[in-house]
């Protein structure tokens, strides 16, 4: 599914930085696989390059095997539709309801209200909160405003989604409720990229870990232990 190519990341200005090093991997479709290494070591970079939000320097990157780095601005929207996205900051409409929150990401696709109103209850169920579809953010734990971003990252039925630190505002219980539900995501089907400093968590999931350290792969080992 997924394939970087002897990939290099060069950000320039007065002193040209090394962000990845010529790094190359492939996962597979349905895998979960944990991208982990110290601040700096190259997870945001990597994400930010399939996610198509920068091109690399040199090297190819794939997606269903697509060369993702050059698509053109009419692309890309069609392209990140097929990538869903959770981040460490939840990134919710506090003035929207859980139901609303979750449409905005099909309305502004152009569904009906007879596909969001079928569509959001279902996905809302999936992450264990069709219950409190009327509810606002506000009305909330943490734990569960992570699982409506999670929610609104499924609602395009996207083959991938990236978790850029999506438990790294939670506590630990809270935490692990949330790579339950990404597991369990996992085996209805969806690839999961897991980007995370948790150790713990990576050691409980027990899938595949790459380790970045410096903008190069130092571990690729498939049953995790972060060992770093």
């Amino acid at each position: 599914m997924i394939e970087f190519r002897n990939v290099k990341k060069i950000y320039t200005g007065g002193i040209n930085t090394i962000a990845l090093d010529e790094i190359s991997f492939v996962i597979e479709k349905e895998e979960f696989v944990s991208l982990v290494g110290h601040s700096g070591a190259g997870k945001s970079t990597l994400l930010k390059l399939l996610y198509a939000e920068e091109k690399p320097t040199s090297g190819e990157i794939f997606f269903n095997g697509e060369d993702i780095s050059n698509l053109t601005p009419k692309q890309l929207p069609f392209y990140r539709r097929r990538i869903g996205t959770v981040f460490q900051d939840f990134k919710l409409l506090p003035r929207k309801t859980l139901f609303e929150n979750v449409a905005f990401a099909l309305e502004v696709s152009d569904h009906s209200d007879k596909e969001i109103n079928e569509l959001v209850p279902q996905i809302l169920e999936i992450v264990g909160l069709a219950h409190k579809l009327d509810s606002y953010p506000r009305e909330i734990s943490g734990g569960e405003q992570q699982r409506v971003a999670i929610a609104r990252a499924l609602v395009h039925r996207p083959p991938l989604i990236i978790a850029d630190e999506p438990t790294g505002n939670l506590d630990p219980i809270s935490s692990w409720g949330i790579i339950q539900l990404l597991l369990k995501i996992n085996k209805l089907g969806t690839t999961i990229l897991l980007a995370t400093h948790n150790k713990d968590i990576v050691n409980r999931v027990k899938k595949r870990v790459i380790t970045l350290d410096q903008g190069k792969i130092i571990r690729d080992h498939s049953k995790g232990r972060y060992a770093i």
